[in-house]
């Protein structure tokens, strides 16, 4: 019996060779570009990133030194409990090159689920077809498949989709608990609570808000029980920093990435100074900032016409990107939250188009002009031939976010489509 050979709608629609595509592809390009570290010198897919830092943090394992016990960290502890804890287990293995097999693995995990979330969340909004299609444009952006052997924006990534699925199939419980173990990479998971305060009703709100914050303030008691400062210095470090790579840097005259001192600096209560003390302090305090920012998401609060799950997609779309506008600092694998959001709000050729204008904006901007900058420390000065093309980058990478902000705005100004 003759087989029929497979059409193009029916392979393309085939989401299991999507999913083994998007998997093997990515594995087979770890092998062939393995994280190596020898000589002092990085090689591999990880070179550009943060994993080499990560890895000189957790091998202060080495000498007893523990995460949160004996040396502070500016993220939230999961990345680094996980860090540690395959580095002790790895024990005599434990090289740069056998870790990061190890999270390449773990990362890659989560990246499959995000790939699996968009496919879920965009079929959910607009139907399979589209669905599918998202699949397809994320498993093709180049940008996500740099970051998740750069830094761990993808296991953020993973918490918030997570937690906006689940939302959106009255999972409140679940999700707030995904929403709270999210925050423990990076705060970021709990700007969903704008949208939760937007889109459901009183009581549903207050108690996905309690669970969230119970569960995030559960699992810091032992860090606070197992050392208290650090801790704390923890939880604050970041807001500490002073501007790096944003409009608000370029005010005061930060020319310089945020990079957070060196090894050291993570050991002694006072370190966290090493990344303060030879900056510039802000020309516009960061209170005042967040207070024109709490501003303007009121009015959007205020305005929002639109309560459908693509509305409630959007406003968590614009509460990320009303946060990043106001934040002092900026880094490129941010996009790893952003452009997801952008591929199930605007599933059409000018999402697209803007998602591949940020990450050309965000690899030129880093590594291609501050690479160029290596020997001076990550500063870029103005006597650089590259410093104004730096300029132009941050300039227009703000005002594109901005526009996409307006673009959210007016999508939740909309009427929803009556369904039949």
């Amino acid at each position: 019996m003759a087989t029929q050979p497979l059409t193009t709608r029916t392979l393309l629609n085939d989401f299991r060779l999507l999913l083994v595509l998007f998997v093997v592809f990515r594995l087979l390009l770890f092998i062939a570009h393995q994280p190596f570290f020898s000589a002092e010198v990085e090689r591999g897919i990880g070179v550009g990133g943060d994993r080499l830092y990560h890895y000189a943090l957790t091998s202060l394992a080495d000498a007893g030194k523990l995460p949160f016990r004996d040396w502070w960290s500016e993220f939230p502890p999961l990345w680094y409990l996980t860090t540690t804890l395959i580095y002790l287990l790895l024990g005599a293995g434990a090289t740069y090159d056998n870790w990061s097999l190890v999270l390449g693995a773990l990362v890659l995990l989560s990246e499959t689920g995000n790939l699996l979330l968009i496919r879920r969340i965009g079929s959910r909004l607009y139907g399979d077809i589209t669905g599918m299609a998202l699949a397809w444009i994320y498993a093709l952006l180049i940008a996500p498949l740099i970051f998740m052997w750069w830094n761990f924006d993808t296991l953020v990534t993973f918490f918030l989709l997570l937690g906006i699925w689940l939302v959106l199939q009255k999972s409140d419980i679940w999700s707030a608990i995904i929403i709270a173990v999210g925050a423990y990479t990076k705060f970021v998971p709990f700007l969903l609570f704008g949208a939760i305060l937007r889109f459901c009703e009183p009581r549903r709100a207050a108690r996905y808000i309690a669970i969230a914050i119970s569960v995030f303030v559960l699992l810091y008691v032992p860090l606070f029980a197992l050392n208290s400062e650090f801790t704390l210095i923890s939880l604050t470090a970041q807001f500490n920093k002073p501007s790096y790579q944003t409009v608000w840097a370029l005010l005061d005259g930060n020319y310089t990435t945020g990079n957070f001192g060196t090894i050291q600096s993570h050991l002694t209560a006072a370190g966290v100074q090493d990344g303060v003390s030879d900056k510039n302090p802000a020309v516009i305090p960061g209170l005042l900032r967040l207070a024109i920012a709490a501003g303007i998401g009121l009015f959007v609060f205020m305005r929002t016409r639109r309560f459908d799950d693509i509305g409630l997609v959007a406003f968590v779309g614009i509460t990320l990107l009303i946060f990043y506008l106001q934040s002092q600092g900026w880094s490129p694998q941010w996009l790893a939250q952003i452009l997801p959001l952008i591929l199930l709000v605007f599933p059409n050729r000018n999402g697209v188009y803007l998602t591949l204008i940020l990450s050309v904006l965000a690899f030129t901007e880093y590594p291609f002009i501050f690479v160029r900058t290596g020997d001076t420390g990550g500063v870029i000065t103005p006597n650089n031939p590259l410093f104004l093309a730096w300029v132009l980058v941050v300039l227009l990478r703000t005002f594109i976010l901005m526009v996409i902000a307006i673009m959210y705005y007016q999508k939740l100004r909309q009427m929803p489509i009556p369904t039949q």
